[in-house]
Formats: structure tokens, C-alpha cells, sequence
């Protein structure tokens, strides 16, 4: 009889339902805070600063929108979620839409120094952000963006690419050339060809692209910290401008926090079968 090696008994014990029931516990301890701010945005302000969020399941008679009233009346947390919305989805869109058609460039269209560039592409992934602030706030006051919605969605754009185009042409590049050319041979440009043919084969992959740099732009503050002003400001430097300016104005910021941090987790739960299968997919390549 042959002796079970030790990676066999290791994937057999992962799978099993032991396994399955302590990731279960461990997932539900990691939504516990969202839990405690949700619970928290719920309670009336003076109950929120006499006792834990973890009263409310004695006592649910505290449960009231009193303070999501409150946050709908404040136009500093209203725009600033507006001023978000119209930073990541235009960041997100852009970066993916540019970094698909160079990574499917780069894979599959001859030009001259096209590996170099690709190079050049993939050192950019090195360059950390904080070097390029003061430069490029510097040339955005030159040329009178800075401070605006436009300046942050560039620079967030700016720093998406590299990731997107080494992720997407790495991922193209695995595409079987017998398709391509199959495809080419019916008649199809290569404008053709990427939309009917190369976008729907690379949608797990461009999911989870979109997916992380969604989350990446939502959740940023130090770059909108820095090239936005208080008209342009995301929900991020808005709460933070409230800690500074209202210590005790916690029946503002727990649902604000609660509306910052629940549209990123609905993103992803939404994706999240295209979002495991580019990361697989990516990982089996």
C-alpha cells in the first residue's frame, strides 16, 4: 500500500470542513468592526459617547437614522462623497480602458523598442509616490489644475498605469496566437480584435485590476490630502477635517465613516467571482 505523502495529507486537511468552518470565524471576526461602525451610526450621539456599540443588542430601542439625517444636512460630508464618486470612477475607468490597449500593444503588436519600453513600464512599478508630490504638485500649479477634481484623477491615473499595463500585457500575452491570427484571417482589425476578442477573454483579469485600483483611489488620502482644496476634497479628507475641527461630532462622522467604508466592501463582494478568477487566472499563467 502506498504511503500518503505529506503534501497530500496537507491538501486533504486544508480542504476539509474544519478548515472551512475556521475561515468562516475568521471572516466574521474580520467584519466585526464594520459591524461595531454600523451599529455605532445607528445610536443616538450621547449614547454613543456613554457607553460601546455592543449595548445596542440589549437595548435596539436606541437604533435610529437620527444621525444619517444629520449627515445629509452637512454639505461638507454630502460633496465631499459626490467629489470621491467623480475621482475613482473616472480613475478606475481610465486606467483600466489605457492600460488594456498597452498591455494588449505590448503583447501582441510589433513596434520599434517595444521591449524597452515595456521596461520602462515595469520600472515605473519601483517609483514611490511620495517622491513624485511636490514635483507634480509643482507642475500642476504651473498649469492650473491643482487643487482640482482633474489634477487627482490624473495623478491617480498617472500611478495606476504601470501596474495595469505590466498586469494586462502579462495576462494577453497568454492568449494562444492560433485565436489571434483565426481571428485576423475573418477579416478583423486590431481595433476589432482587442474589443470582440481579447476584452471578453481577459474580464477576470481586468476585473480584478478594476477592483484594486478602485479601492486603491477610494480609499487614498494622502494624495488627496495634498491636490485638493475644500471644494474638491473626497469623504477621506472631509472626516479627517472633522476630527480636527469637531472632536465630539460623532453623530457625523460614524455614518460618514460607515458610507466610506461599506461602497468599497459592495464593490468587491459584487466582483468577487471576477476578482478571484484573474487573480487564479494570473496565478495558474
Amino acid at each position: 500500500m502506498t504511503k500518503e505523502s505529506l503534501g497530500s495529507r496537507l491538501a486533504s486537511f486544508v480542504s476539509g470542513g474544519l478548515v472551512r468552518v475556521f475561515l468562516i470565524v475568521v471572516g466574521l471576526f474580520w467584519l466585526v468592526p464594520t459591524l461595531g461602525l454600523l451599529l455605532s451610526s445607528l445610536r443616538p450621539p450621547e449614547e454613543m459617547n456613554a457607553s460601546g456599540w455592543w449595548e445596542v443588542l440589549s437595548k435596539p430601542s436606541q437604533l435610529t437614522f437620527e444621525s444619517y439625517d444629520k449627515l445629509l444636512g452637512n454639505s461638507d460630508i454630502t460633496d465631499s462623497i459626490l467629489n470621491t464618486v467623480l475621482i475613482t470612477v473616472p480613475a478606475t475607468v481610465l486606467v483600466v480602458m489605457i492600460g488594456a490597449l498597452a498591455g494588449y500593444a505590448f503583447a501582441w503588436m510589433e513596434f520599434p523598442g517595444r521591449d524597452w519600453w515595456f521596461l520602462g513600464v515595469v520600472g515605473l512599478l519601483v517609483v514611490p509616490v511620495q517622491v513624485a508630490l511636490i514635483p507634480i504638485a509643482e507642475l500642476f500649479g504651473n498649469i492650473g489644475i491643482f487643487g482640482s477634481l482633474i489634477g487627482v484623477v490624473l495623478f491617480h491615473v498617472g500611478f495606476g498605469l504601470p501596474f495595469a499595463v505590466f498586469l494586462l500585457r502579462n495576462f494577453f500575452a497568454e492568449i494562444p496566437r492560433e485565436l489571434l491570427e483565426a481571428a485576423r484571417l475573418d477579416g478583423a482589425g486590431e481595433l476589432r480584435l482587442f474589443f470582440r476578442v481579447v476584452m471578453p477573454l481577459g474580464g477576470p483579469a481586468i476585473a480584478a485590476l478594476g477592483i484594486f485600483q478602485f479601492l486603491w483611489v477610494w480609499n487614498d488620502m494622502l494624495v488627496a490630502l495634498i491636490f485638493t482644496d475644500a471644494d474638491s476634497q473626497p469623504i477621506t479628507v472631509a472626516l479627517q477635517t472633522q476630527v480636527r475641527q469637531f472632536g465630539s461630532n460623532v453623530d457625523v462622522l460614524a455614518p460618514g465613516a460607515f458610507i466610506s467604508m461599506v461602497i468599497p466592501l459592495v464593490v468587491f463582494f459584487a466582483f468577487q467571482r471576477q476578482f478571484v478568477s484573474g487573480v487564479m487566472a494570473g496565478a495558474v499563467k
